[in-house]
């Protein structure tokens, strides 16, 4: 696939918008103009799929490599401007509308139930990489230190059998990385050797990235909701799990988005892990 970008889903709804967006742009009210829900979940889901699609088709059968996901991206925010002017809240939220939207469609209050299952989730599995020995009692009030002790357990109490990629490091940069105080964000997602959501803690708040490139923020203070925001934008984009975490997200798609697994993919690891989990929580 050379010219990913020329695969750029439209329709008369998006012309209209993106043609508004120009005149606004032209008075410098370009701010009042923006996609709605279900324009950019429309737009999104229907890029992906042609793009996974095409991939697809070709002869080794293969989903979209990290450089044509990066460029995709881009190249959406080239043709859709509006997207990067919306709210820290609203590029969570519509993402969170579209798994919604996969999962349970008919049920309006989903994402509320799925965040009161994460809450009791997170609390018990405290316990467990306690008991486990995957971590220590909390001896912090942070809650962002809290959450990542919490974060890089998951991946020991949930194990995979394939090992992360040695430039990865551990099982847990999959999922989030803190960024210290000499770190460039660009530089370290350029430099990132998957190319899977991933949750990226600065100093001022949390970006959500694929690939290289941002694609949501959200304060700190909920960073220990990031999983499934993380979750969300796999379904949303149609990506497949990594193998060095594929247990552990499995494990939250049964269990905190409650989507059920099909028999040919319930791997031995996963079907150990979730026993051993329910054993606990029984």
């Amino acid at each position: 696939m050379s010219n990913p970008e020329y695969i750029v889903f439209t329709d008369s709804e998006l012309e209209h918008v993106r043609r508004s967006y120009f005149e606004q742009k032209r008075l410098g009210t370009e701010h009042s103009v923006a996609l709605s829900k279900e324009l950019l979940c429309r737009l999104i889901r229907n890029t992906m799929t042609n793009m996974i699609s095409i991939a697809r088709a070709t002869e080794d059968s293969r989903y979209p490599s990290k450089h044509e996901v990066n460029a995709m991206a881009k190249r959406l925010v080239e043709y859709y401007p509006m997207i990067k002017d919306r709210s820290s809240s609203s590029n969570t939220e519509w993402v969170l509308d579209e798994l919604r939207r996969i999962i349970q469609p008919t049920n309006s209050q989903y994402i509320s139930e799925m965040k009161d299952r994460w809450e009791i989730f997170y609390s018990k599995v405290q316990f467990y990489g306690i008991m486990k020995k995957a971590m220590k009692p909390p001896k912090t009030l942070n809650g962002v230190e809290h959450a990542a002790a919490v974060f890089r357990a998951l991946p020991l109490l949930f194990p995979s059998s394939t090992m992360p990629p040695r430039k990865l490091g551990a099982n847990s940069e999959a999922l989030f990385h803190v960024l210290t105080t000499s770190e460039d964000p660009d530089g370290f997602l350029h430099q990132r050797p998957l190319s899977c959501p991933v949750v990226v803690i600065s100093e001022d708040n949390c970006m959500i990235a694929i690939g290289s490139t941002p694609v949501a923020t959200f304060d700190s203070e909920r960073f220990h909701e990031g999983l499934f925001y993380l979750m969300a934008y796999y379904y949303a984009l149609h990506l497949t799990y990594p193998k060095c975490i594929s247990t552990l997200l499995s494990v939250l798609q049964t269990e905190i988005l409650q989507d059920s697994i099909h028999e040919g993919d319930s791997t031995p690891s996963y079907k150990k892990a979730i026993g051993e989990w329910k054993s606990f929580i029984e």
